[in-house]
């Protein structure tokens, strides 16, 4: 399939701040981005279950979404939230009933169901989030974050006291295990690099298999999960789980001397745990979103009506700022001089090909 590259121009994450918006089911009549009466183009999410406020992919996808409707005023947003998997066929089909030029919708496990969707409704242009698409009209936003969480493995076996440290899944989905084999991939750096034998519980890399919690709400069952891991030595957690993983930063609150590592955001920037996150590895979903809105409307108001629906693919990766590693915040000062020298260089050569992080779940560009 021929696809066109999104016209994107990342310079950094979006300053629109983050809605936090409660709904359930069907979108509320509040949850549009604001009253552009006059918009003539209609651009609706349909989130993945954890609420538009999971402070995690939903929220920064949202910000997208009011990012555009803020640069182009004749642009409106909307959403409607699932709780469950069971929403995502009802909420897609509610926004195309309700005309929407412009359908996102959040998280690889709604792929499918995007696909289905679009197959339907061919002249509708769709996007999926965290995942890769054939159909004609669905435009595929991923992220290599395998390398910003490279990054964060590399200071997590730099800052641990224990040798000890651990991660665990919401599911075991391409775009939580690349985040696990990327964190893994860092740590055995280090310890080839530096001579260190830190040990990574929750994922093994080889076999493809680990800890999950079949669930990105279960906060309970995430802080149970990491006391867990905290009993058997590990000090530092890196939870890939959205808002479940808010019970692993709980728990590192509670355990003096335990820190996390965050995900998807930043996390010291949108959780109140800022005080125990040694840094994020970030995905640039507000940005890529925006300009997917950016790129459907200019589409649909291009003189030629065959380009309306056509698929767009974007990857984001360290060498266009589509993943980083976060700010070290309260860390900064913890975090040695030599560790952020080596994080410069490691960056610099995953940007220019010299190192290769590679994850079974690396996303296809096409």
């Amino acid at each position: 399939m021929a696809v066109k590259p999104f016209k994107l121009a990342l310079a950094g994450l979006s300053a629109v701040g983050l809605a936090a918006l409660a709904a359930c089911g069907e979108a509320p009549s509040d949850s549009n981005g604001g009253d552009n009466a006059d918009a003539s183009f209609s651009a609706c999410m349909v989130t993945d279950s954890g609420g538009i406020d999971d402070k995690s992919f939903n929220e920064s996808a949202w910000a997208g979404m009011e990012a555009a409707q803020a640069e182009n005023s004749d642009i409106e947003v909307s959403y409607k939230e699932s709780s469950n998997t069971d929403d995502y066929d009802p909420n897609l089909q509610a926004s195309v009933d309700d005309g929407c030029d412009f359908i996102v919708g959040v998280g690889g496990l709604m792929t499918e169901n995007v696909n289905t969707a679009a197959e339907a409704n061919p002249g509708v242009p769709f996007a999926t989030v965290d995942g890769f698409s054939e159909v004609a009209n669905v435009s595929s936003i991923q992220f290599d974050t395998a390398q910003s969480a490279f990054l964060a493995g590399y200071v997590a076996a730099s800052q641990t006291q224990s040798g000890t440290v651990a991660t665990w899944g919401g599911m075991q989905i391409p775009p939580v295990t690349i985040f696990m084999d990327g964190f893994a991939e860092g740590i055995e750096k280090h310890n080839a690099d530096k001579g260190t034998d830190v040990q990574l519980l929750g994922w093994d890399v080889a076999s493809q298999s680990g800890t999950f919690l079949n669930s990105f709400e279960d906060a309970a069952a995430g802080k149970s999960t990491s006391d867990t891991f905290i009993s058997q030595g590990a000090d530092i957690l890196f939870p890939v789980a959205g808002p479940a993983g808010i019970g692993a930063l709980t728990a590192a609150q509670e355990n003096e001397g335990v820190n996390a590592i965050w995900v998807d955001t930043d996390g010291f920037e949108s959780t109140d745990y800022g005080s125990v996150i040694i840094t994020s590895a970030e995905k640039a979903l507000d940005v890529a979103v925006r300009d997917a809105v950016l790129t459907a409307y200019e589409n649909a108001n291009d003189d030629d009506d065959a380009n309306d629906a056509s698929a767009t693919s974007y990857v984001g990766t360290l060498a266009n700022e589509g993943v980083a590693l976060a700010p070290f915040h309260d860390f900064e000062s913890a975090v040695s001089d030599e560790t952020k020298a080596e994080i410069d260089a490691l960056t610099q050569q995953i940007i220019d090909g010299t190192l290769v992080v590679e994850s079974a779940a690396s996303p296809v560009a096409s």
